[in-house]
């Protein structure tokens, strides 16, 4: 029986994916990564760790999969703003699963051999030093490949994006402008100096400039956002990016996440399109 199952899905997921690459799939496809503790308890695992290597296994499967399809651009969300407020012990345990496979890439013949260049978006410095030096090295070792981009997201928070992003575009674009407004000897002309100084960033404050400062500046907007474990919000991932990305929940753990799921999410995304086009 076991087997028969088997086979049913072999050519299931055959047919399947043909059925998907006679049509447009999404040239970035971002992944909430969810359900690996969840997974780690139903399978009565003692240390939830076990669940989170499985989960960080699973990713080199996925990514084999959008290569399969073409896909050009992966987001995936590793390690959130949030996930800071777990206990001391599995922050630690998950940047050390994070490091292990991280160091695995710079010398992967997975990751050499298919050309795929890994990029660490979110706010580094709230990483440990040895997992930021083993980030530094992987990027440098990959930065000329181009046949698929793996964005990494680690202490990553959509909120946190925004306001690093505006910050740095305030740095930028406001010291040069006469906020600190000089005033002459008779305190003349301050109120009319400092209302040309806010009109004049106010001009500047545009979709686009703000976009510049995003985490990974240039990157076409992700078209579909898929999420497991069967939670259906966004918690904020690729906030700024994901305006117009369609949505696809899927209720399997990450873990268990199949080839399957992925062309299903994919195949969704494309009757979605085809309806938008009516």
């Amino acid at each position: 029986m076991f087997f028969l199952k088997k086979l049913i899905y072999y050519y299931y997921e055959k047919k399947l994916q043909k059925e998907v690459l006679n049509k447009k799939v999404p040239s970035h496809v971002g992944i909430i990564l969810d359900g690996n503790r969840r997974y780690a308890e139903r399978k009565g695992f003692t240390n939830v760790s076990q669940g989170h290597r499985q989960g960080a296994d699973k990713i080199d499967e996925v990514i084999l999969w959008c290569l399969e399809l073409n896909i050009k651009i992966v987001t995936i969300w590793g390690f959130s703003t949030d996930n800071f407020k777990r206990t001391e012990g599995e922050v630690d345990s998950l940047f050390n699963i994070i490091k292990s496979k991280l160091e695995l890439y710079i010398d992967s013949d997975f990751i050499n051999k298919n050309k795929i260049k890994v990029n660490i978006i979110g706010k580094k410095n709230l990483l440990p030093d040895d997992l930021k030096d083993v980030i530094r090295r992987l990027e440098e070792k990959t930065v000329s490949y181009s046949n698929l981009y793996l964005y990494i997201a680690l202490g990553y928070g959509g909120r946190q994006e925004i306001c690093d992003a505006f910050g740095k575009f305030i740095a930028d674009n406001f010291c040069d402008i006469s906020f600190a407004v000089k005033e002459d000897e008779n305190n003349k002309n301050t109120s009319s100096a400092q209302t040309l100084s806010c009109s004049s960033l106010s001009n500047l404050i545009t979709i686009e400039n703000i976009s510049k400062y995003i985490y990974a500046t240039g990157v076409p907007d992700p078209e579909l956002i898929i999420r497991t474990s069967g939670e259906v919000r966004l918690s904020g991932f690729l906030l700024w990016q994901s305006a117009y990305s369609e949505y696809y929940f899927c209720d399997a753990y990450w873990p268990e996440f199949r080839k399957i799921d992925f062309l299903r999410a994919i195949r969704s995304y494309q009757f979605r399109q085809i309806r938008q086009g009516r």
